[in-house]
């Protein structure tokens, strides 16, 4: 990856971590308009919900070090976690395929991988996921899943057909409620392992060799 390259990656990260500095304050708008219904993604369509600049650093590693190059991503966002994913596919000529529930989100991350230089890239599937990802037919060597907390099974099951013994699954969240309980389902199938990392926040689950 060339300086300028870059340069325009990090340029755009920098003003989307510096827009979702009042993130908390939006997620907990978010949650009071829910008080008395179930929590909606729709509350939380001006929330970033990103990854942090460390996860984000050692995705890229990770990405290197292990020479992923067909990666499929749950939970789009603003783009803050697709960028650095970028990052890594452009040090090992890969691709990405993306999904965002939330239409206004969706467009705002093309406009941001545009002004990163990466929409190349990255293929953006605007709709619920469990459509979007189906007959999803190509190996993936990572699945990060950072989006609605309950799909994370499903999609997983949906997409388990297409991994291989090198995939990778990055589970965010992982110490939220309804990931624990995923993380449960999966960990009853011996051919799984998963391991913490940030104090439980992620889950990186391989399979057993």
């Amino acid at each position: 990856m060339n300086t300028v390259q870059q340069k325009r990656i990090e340029l755009t990260l920098n003003e989307l971590f510096n827009d979702s500095r009042f993130d908390h304050l939006k997620m907990m708008k978010g949650i009071a308009k829910s008080v008395f219904r179930s929590v909606q993604p729709s509350d939380f369509k001006d929330v970033y919900l990103a990854i942090s600049k460390e996860q984000g650093v050692d995705l890229i590693k990770l990405i290197r070090d292990n020479q992923l190059k067909n990666i499929v991503e749950f939970g789009t966002s603003f783009g803050i976690s697709t960028l650095f994913l970028a990052q890594g596919v452009l040090e090992t000529d890969g691709q990405i395929i993306t999904t965002e529930l939330i239409n206004s989100k969706a467009k705002k991350a093309v406009q941001n991988f545009k002004k990163a230089g990466v929409d190349h890239l990255i293929e953006v599937r605007v709709g619920d996921a469990l459509e979007t990802l189906k007959g999803h037919h190509d190996p993936i060597d990572l699945l990060l899943l950072d989006g609605w907390k309950d799909l994370y099974w499903p999609i997983f099951k949906m997409l388990e057909s297409n991994f291989h013994k090198d995939t990778i699954v990055y589970v965010d969240n992982a110490d939220m409620e309804d990931t624990q309980l995923f993380l449960n389902r999966v960990n009853q199938n011996p051919k799984y392992q998963y391991r913490y990392l940030y104090h439980g926040k992620v889950a990186l689950i391989t399979k057993q060799s």
